[in-house]
């Protein structure tokens, strides 16, 4: 998946003239979803290493006693559900959405036969990796010497795939099987699981542009950590360590006697 679409304005969520719109969301009935790598994690150069720094899994694990929170990302449920151990999220949800609701024996027979044309088509390519995750596929080339070359084959192998459907990361490319469900799906599953009115959305790349555009502006305030032109999101923080600073803002703005009680 591409960007498309005209450029659109981003607005600093944290900036004082738009702390109004997070307190609104933050007022109301709200479902707060968070993707994990480049968002509640660092990128880092092993994905396998991936973690919350200290300070973020405290304030995540404040925000979640709070707020309905949950947690969609790429990586596979059981990954993410080790990653955030011991933080009171509602639900997890893994590979792009497809977990745990749409775990069809068909997509991971599709996504085995992937791997092996991936892993035999770019064999001869150093640095990068092909990371099968049962239901999806992501192909790593962070540690390529030769990015450029590795992105270039990594694309002309995916081209030779049937139905699959690329999201493009940060020097990775996931597969998802075409016409399953997504991030998007996801979101809109869990708010209405949990009888949520509105969702807030924290991602950081094109994999979170289904959620970003899973609902109404009124209904949906997607946060992207760092701006981008063609996205789908509103608004945007400045980077990954200002994740910190907007689980701050949203304990201050849901203080404890005012925290949602668990149903």
């Amino acid at each position: 998946m591409e960007y498309g679409g005209l450029s659109v304005p981003m607005f600093h969520i944290l900036a004082k003239r738009h702390i109004h719109t997070l307190a609104e969301f933050a007022s109301s009935n709200v479902l707060v979803a968070f993707d994990y790598d480049g968002t509640l994690a660092p990128i880092v150069s092993d994905p396998a290493v991936a973690r919350m720094r200290p300070g973020t899994r405290r304030l995540l694990t404040a925000v979640a006693r709070r707020y309905p929170c949950v947690v969609i990302s790429g990586r596979a449920r059981q990954d993410v559900v080790r990653r955030v151990g011991g933080i009171p999220v509602w639900h997890v949800s893994g590979n792009h959405g497809l977990e745990p609701w749409s775990e069809h024996e068909a997509y991971a027979t599709r996504v085995r036969g992937w791997v092996r044309n991936l892993e035999a088509s770019l064999s001869g390519c150093a640095g990068v990796v092909v990371e099968d995750k049962t239901f999806s596929v992501t192909v790593h080339y962070r540690n390529a010497r030769r990015k450029r070359q590795a992105a270039m084959a990594i694309g002309k192998a995916v081209r030779r795939l049937r139905d699959a459907r690329p999201l493009l990361g940060k020097d990775a490319i996931s597969l998802v099987p075409r016409g399953s469900a997504h991030k998007g799906t996801a979101l809109d599953r869990t708010r209405r699981l949990l009888v949520c009115d509105t969702a807030i959305y924290l991602g950081d790349d094109v994999t979170d542009e289904d959620a970003f555009g899973a609902g109404a502006p009124d209904r949906l305030l997607g946060i992207r950590v760092s701006p981008h032109a063609r996205s789908r999101a509103g608004y945007y923080l400045r980077n990954q360590r200002e994740v910190d600073e907007l689980l701050k803002a949203l304990l201050a703005l849901r203080p404890r006697r005012a925290a949602r009680t668990r149903r």
